[in-house]
């Protein structure tokens, strides 16, 4: 009989659940995606449920359950914390206290209670925090052995952890401990410029481009003692993490001259200063940690993971000026891969199961959510009275979506397996033509209801992206984590002299609607075997254009999650200005429509926190 482990992540940020078949990943999802609770930190149920359903088993017939890391330590982690900052510490601990000694503390009990019926001679195991972020990276990659780093905020103790997979197993060599945190320092600049913790911090990365790193100097000079080997101190008198609950201190405050900036107000050339040399000094110390793993472990290639590897601008970085041949990361970087990671450890370490790498990867595209089948689509629409096109070949609707984006429609794309992970890979995606100087702006503030310096990321056939951007051609980006140059025959000249925004005004290249203002562009490789009806419309639409590259966004608006069921493509639909919705193979067209169902734009957009 088959073995089954489920992995989970719950409770503190992006709960998550992962479903392993004799070792293979047969589904994972994020909670929020079901709840449509952006972060939703709750248990993933839902999550769960539909992995269990998707396996074809019950709950009963899952033989090991992992969360993805260890409670009791993080209580002590906490506790030594507010220890070591008393008195200063005393109110947050107090209002704490309750929550580290309720449930949580007692995560077996916690698991069961959500879980229902579970035979008690089931296994539950916890590995540490970086031990599943750790194997959420190597297991899945496609190398043989490989470097690890996990990067984030915080597990229990380690923030930083280095260590080397070799085969089916996995050694963690060394950490740098709280509280002393690159996810932590960035997120600190993240918050003191207006922008949400743990959840904003691509907004920081985004902004960079626009400003000057004039305050790298002061960065280095106060808050972090960096080494040679990417290790660091930072001077936790600038920071307010570990005594409440704001990230910055006043002392911070005074250092960089001015308050933290209201959510929402306006943005101002010194917060995109600040963007700039945070982003700096943050892709330095992820270029020295790399090359110190590679001194220390000798390995050829590297796996990333962790909340910090998901700046992209950084792993690009590693990936042109660092010592390793390949990398790869792990689609979910961040706590929801921990509940995989989790999953993976029990498999191959605990129970010793050999693991064969696989050329691409054993990721399956990340796209390991529910799909939806084409009749009970063509049911839903025909129920909302809703006008479509029903495409009867796969090269029909090639050519009719390919022509709606030649004609600068913006396309509502629902395809195949909902994505793991935050990014949108080509199931649930906002796509358009990059070659359109005004597309970014149309989609920023009609689609999106966003900021209008967001960049937009780019999808590419494989086989061209050597041809766009500055990439080798045997370097894939198929989960959209690596950002690149636009090569220097595609760009165009521009007006010097622009600061800030005023960049924006400006056409870089010939795909401007994904050429950020330095140039750089966050790109996600698109081949047959991953995502094989993308790849199909993306060459009919090189043939009618010549270009094979797309704007690619997250199927969802500001606040929002991505959506999962056609029920949240359509309702995003309708609360937008987006023009096509293609749902499989049926393709709504908004001007067709004689008669749309209700969906207030205002209510729908309220109904989402500012994020």
């Amino acid at each position: 009989m088959p073995a089954f482990v489920l992995g989970i992540s719950a409770f503190y940020h992006d709960s998550a659940a992962a479903l392993l078949r004799d070792g293979e990943i047969v589904a994972a999802a994020q909670e929020e995606r079901f709840t449509r609770k952006k972060h939703d930190a709750g248990f993933p149920k839902h999550a769960v449920d539909f992995a269990l359903k998707q396996a074809g088993i019950g709950i009963g017939d899952v033989d090991f359950v992992a969360f993805y890391d260890k409670p009791i330590l993080k209580f002590h982690r906490v506790v030594e914390m507010f220890a070591g900052f008393v008195p200063t510490g005393f109110r947050a601990f107090a209002r704490q206290l309750p929550l580290l000694l309720g449930d949580k503390l007692n995560m077996r009990r916690l698991l069961r209670k959500n879980l229902g019926t579970l035979p008690k001679n089931r296994r539950f195991v916890f590995p540490e925090h970086h031990e599943s972020h750790a194997a959420s990276a190597f297991y899945p990659s496609p190398f043989e052995e490989a470097a690890v780093l996990t990067m984030d905020g915080v597990g229990e103790w380690a923030t930083t952890s280095l260590g080397v997979g070799e085969g089916n197993r996995l050694r963690l060599l060394s950490e740098i401990r709280f509280p002393h945190s690159l996810g932590l320092l960035y997120s600190a600049f993240t918050a003191y410029c207006g922008f949400k913790p743990n959840s904003g911090e691509y907004k920081l990365m985004g902004l960079a481009p626009y400003g000057e790193p004039r305050f790298e100097k002061l960065i280095r000079d106060h808050l972090i003692d960096l080494c040679l080997d990417g290790s660091y101190r930072l001077d936790m008198s600038y920071f307010g993490y570990c005594v409440g609950n704001e990230m910055t201190s006043p002392k911070f405050h005074a250092l960089f001259g001015a308050p933290p900036r209201q959510p929402e107000s306006q943005l101002e050339q010194r917060h995109m200063d600040l963007a700039a040399s945070i982003q700096r000094v943050t892709e330095d110390v992820m270029l020295r940690t790399a090359r110190h793993a590679h001194r220390v472990t000798g390995k050829k290639n590297l796996c990333l993971a962790g909340g910090v590897a998901l700046n992209c601008v950084g792993n690009g970085v590693i990936l042109r000026e660092g010592p390793f041949d390949k990398i790869w990361i792990q689609p979910a970087a961040g706590d929801a891969g921990g509940a995989l990671g989790a999953a993976l450890m029990v498999w191959h370490q605990l129970l010793g199961k050999p693991r064969q790498a696989k050329p691409a990867d054993a990721q399956r595209g990340s796209l390991l959510g529910p799909r939806y089948e084409p009749a009970d689509i063509k049911a839903f629409l025909d129920a909302q009275k809703v006008v479509y096109e029903e495409c009867t070949s796969e090269q029909q609707l090639a050519d009719r979506v390919s022509e709606l984006i030649e004609q600068e429609n913006v396309i509502g794309w629902f395809q195949g397996p909902m994505e793991f992970g935050p990014r949108a890979l080509g199931s649930r995606s906002i796509i358009g033509d990059a070659r359109s100087p005004k597309m970014q702006s149309v989609m920023n503030l009609k689609i999106k209801f966003r900021e209008s310096f967001r960049p937009f990321a780019p999808i590419v056939l494989r086989e061209r992206a050597s041809d766009y951007f500055d990439i080798k051609p045997d370097h894939d980006s198929p989960y959209m984590l690596i950002v690149a140059p636009v090569r220097q025959d595609k760009r165009k000249p521009v007006e010097p002299g622009l600061f800030g925004l005023d960049k924006l005004k400006q056409l870089r290249s010939v795909v401007p609607a994904i050429t950020h203002v330095d140039y750089s562009a966050r790109l996600q490789t698109v081949d047959g075997e991953r995502n094989p009806r993308l790849a199909s419309m993306m060459r009919r639409f090189e043939q009618r254009t010549g270009c094979p590259v797309l704007i690619n966004t997250s199927f969802n608006v500001r606040g929002e999650p991505i959506v999962c069921t056609p029920q949240d493509a359509l309702r995003c639909f309708l609360g937008t200005e987006m023009d096509v919705l293609v749902l499989e193979n049926f393709v709504v067209r908004r001007a067709a429509q004689t008669k749309l169902p209700s969906v207030d734009r205002e209510k729908y957009l309220a109904g989402f926190a500012l994020d």
